[in-house]
């Protein structure tokens, strides 16, 4: 499948190529949302403090570093599965079986080496990323891409719902060794999706060598509109979504603090957290064929602002499960569900369909880097101005880059194409 323009409509959510978006989309999330939620609570359990816990967002920096690689991916095959699905194949794989360990290790007498897994599977769920966005990228015409993105980010998003909802509430009966395990074993429909799957016809032809791996889509992003049009790309990614990203980088911790239990906060997460991320995905991808994607940057854009406000109101009235249900509700729907279906969009729209996997690595690195080093200081942040001033600082670092908008984005400016 080329990205040769298909008829549009909503159809578009039941053919093979976005059903596999849906299960590699799950696929992608779930490591990363192990390490932000399952984890975050059974190292918290185990006696960690706050700022402990904030500064293990380092040892999740390959997020932030995986347009290095990318190129290599780019250049190489793996095995009879094709460029694409092959290290996808791999890297699933892979990251069943460091999951599935990471809970075998003793917090109390191995935390180093509990970093060292932590950092393995960093590494091979940003390489999963890599190859999954260049997938995405490929299989899905042009206007495709904004409803691919719908999907793929509430896809992501969903994942989280297995450590957040159903880990936590395991962990009430069960060991988190099986806990853990039964969390990776949700890498396996995606591996079996992988097989299942056809590989994207080439675009082009590959890179011949790394030189043209690395150089040439790097080249061809400057030259495209000039060095200060890259330049106010680059900051919009980075700062689009950082407010969102600061508000639930601790977001666990924080429920535990202000008087939830494990069992609450992932049967919140269950009975809203699922459905609004479903509606989310369902909104964010008729609004963009309805606004196109300049202007869905800014409606979702302020949305996913608003539900920061959220934990600000839950922080000042403490233990209330009605309004956590809320909050988890609201935010799975306005940030993953809109904010951020808007946000791939836009990076997937700016890629050149020769440079996929280097270029999208590239902007997807940038839109990391607040998680993995900006959110290694907010638990130093917390323990300054508490969580409700924390709330609200996280609310007004979400609109610099609402203030790019007119130049990234024009709001009148229909034209989907990069």
């Amino acid at each position: 499948m080329t990205t040769q323009e298909q008829p549009t409509g909503l159809r578009n959510y039941l053919n093979g190529r976005t059903v596999s978006i849906l299960f590699l989309g799950f696929s992608s999330g779930l490591p990363l949302y192990t390490l932000i939620y399952l984890m975050q609570a059974w190292l918290a359990k185990s006696g960690l403090n706050v700022k402990a816990l904030g500064l293990f967002a380092l040892v999740t920096f390959p997020y932030t570093f995986k347009f290095l690689w990318a190129p290599f991916m780019d250049r190489y095959a793996i095995g009879s599965l094709g460029r694409r699905r092959g290290w996808m194949a791999l890297t699933q794989l892979a990251l069943f079986l460091v999951i599935g360990g990471l809970g075998m290790l003793d917090p109390k007498q191995e935390l180093t080496l509990i970093a060292g897994t932590v950092f393995l599977i960093a590494f091979l769920s940003a390489s999963q990323d890599v190859v999954i966005d260049a997938y995405r990228r490929e299989i899905l015409a042009e206007n495709e891409q904004g409803l691919g993105a719908a999907i793929i980010v509430n896809a992501y998003k969903a994942a989280s719902l297995i450590p957040s909802a159903l880990g936590l509430v395991l962990a009430d009966s069960m060991s988190w060794q099986a806990v853990f395990w039964i969390v990776a074993a949700f890498m396996l429909p995606g591996f079996v999706c992988t097989l299942l799957a056809k590989e994207p016809a080439v675009y082009g032809s590959p890179p011949k060598n790394l030189q043209e791996a690395v150089v040439l889509p790097f080249r061809e992003f400057v030259q495209r509109d000039g060095w200060k049009q890259a330049l106010l790309i680059i900051a919009f990614v980075l700062l689009y979504k950082i407010g969102d990203s600061m508000a639930t980088a601790l977001s666990t911790k924080f429920f535990l603090d202000i008087g939830f239990t494990t069992k609450q906060i992932g049967l919140a997460a269950n009975a809203t957290g699922w459905w609004a991320a479903l509606a989310g995905g369902a909104v964010a991808g008729i609004w963009m064929i309805k606004l196109g994607i300049n202007r869905a940057l800014w409606v979702f854009g302020v949305m996913q602002a608003l539900a920061i406000l959220g934990f600000a109101w839950l922080a000042r009235t403490g233990p209330d499960p009605l309004l956590l249900s809320a909050v988890f509700g609201f935010e799975a729907f306005a940030s993953p569900g809109l904010g951020a279906a808007a946000l791939v969009a836009f990076m997937s729209r700016a890629t050149d369909p020769r440079y996929t996997a280097t270029q999208y690595a590239l902007f997807s690195s940038l839109a990391a880097v607040p998680r993995t080093f900006i959110n290694s200081s907010v638990g130093y942040i917390v323990a300054e101005t508490g969580w409700f001033g924390f709330f609200i600082v996280c609310f007004i670092l979400a609109f610099p880059a609402m203030m790019m908008l007119p130049k990234i984005a024009p709001w009148n400016t229909r034209n989907e194409q990069a």
